[in-house]
């Protein structure tokens, strides 16, 4: 007789997750942050080359429409930020085709907050606060200083040289080299992201929480642009929280800009074209919620289902899900 119809968490792990989300909302209560509930499906998905969203045909009003299972709540609350929200958080199931692993499920939760008037900095401290939190007095306690780390600093400091500046010719040879890959037309950010998870990524948050900043602007997504101080090239003005090798966190200044936001879609929908992937519809929802106004201020995305899986020391993710993806 067939097993496969069981949970891949025991029912203990299940109940230790549902404490760690009471957690998480005990946090953002005494926070005065609004907990928020919105549509998995929407009319856009993510035009990011690095994420594959899913898609279905829903009979409408409209008729026969595509639909876009969401990667992450972002679009839909940002509008609820631009109709005047005020602080918000959400614990949402998101989807990203593909992502199958110790770390990964297809189906997921996201933990994702905005904060209006929030600088990174702000951001960056309520984020280490809240992992903390999750983590309990112990692990807490244990998870030592928090450390800043430029992303530049730490590919000099583990590769010998800088990612802005390295010639691309060279950083084809050094992550071919590194990842056993032929690399020789790759584009520049598939090198550098290839290098980031092979060789500096698992030595993260090895003796505290790593907090990653200055990342290449091409790397930007949703986040703005400012200069970097050492040589004025322009960074993304983003961070990613890191903890035993895991990336748990990725925050931004949030983009307000519509004309910006408008290119950077249509700039990733042509490099999913030469990729030859598929073209995801824009959000042009969120473009008018960010023509209305959207206010300045920060934002996070944290992998929920990574932090039970830290906290509750298990080796999966599918350890601390009732259902991971090839069971369910």
């Amino acid at each position: 007789m067939t097993t496969d119809w069981r949970p891949t968490a025991s029912l203990e792990t299940l109940r230790e997750r549902a404490r760690l989300l009471g957690e998480v909302r005990a946090f953002f209560a005494e926070r005065d942050v609004l907990e928020v509930e919105t549509p998995v499906l929407g009319h856009g998905g993510s035009t990011d080359v690095h994420l594959a969203s899913l898609s279905l045909t829903a009979t409408t009003p409209a008729g026969q429409e595509r639909l876009w299972l969401q990667t992450s709540p972002e679009f839909h609350m940002k509008r609820l930020l631009a109709a005047g929200s005020g602080p918000i958080f959400q614990l949402a199931r998101s989807f990203r085709d593909g992502e199958v692993g110790s770390r990964h499920n297809i189906e997921f939760t996201m933990l994702e907050w905005y904060r209006p008037g929030f600088s990174l900095d702000g951001m960056i401290g309520e984020t280490t606060a809240l992992i903390r939190a999750v983590l309990g007095p112990e692990l807490g306690n244990e998870t030592g200083p928090l450390r800043r780390r430029r992303y530049r600093e730490l590919f000099r400091e583990a590769l010998g040289f800088d990612p802005f500046t390295v010639e691309l010719d060279a950083l084809r040879r050094i992550a071919g080299e590194r990842g056993g890959l032929d690399m020789e037309d790759a584009p520049r950010d598939d090198c550098l992201d290839l290098l980031m998870s092979l060789v500096i990524e698992p030595g993260l948050g090895r003796e505290g929480l790593d907090v990653v900043v200055d990342y290449p602007a091409t790397q930007a997504a949703l986040a703005r642009h400012h200069r970097d101080p050492e040589d004025g090239a322009w960074v993304a003005s983003r961070f990613e929280v890191y903890l035993a090798g895991l990336e748990l966190a990725n925050g931004y200044d949030e983009l307000t800009d519509v004309e910006e936001q408008r290119a950077r879609f249509a700039e990733d929908n042509a490099a999913r074209k030469r990729l030859g992937l598929t073209e995801v519809d824009i959000d042009r929802r969120l473009l008018a919620a960010l023509e209305h106004g959207m206010p300045s201020g920060s934002g996070v995305a944290l992998g929920m289902d990574r932090l039970i899986q830290l906290a509750l020391d298990r080796a999966s993710v599918a350890e601390v899900m009732a259902f991971a993806t090839p069971s369910c």
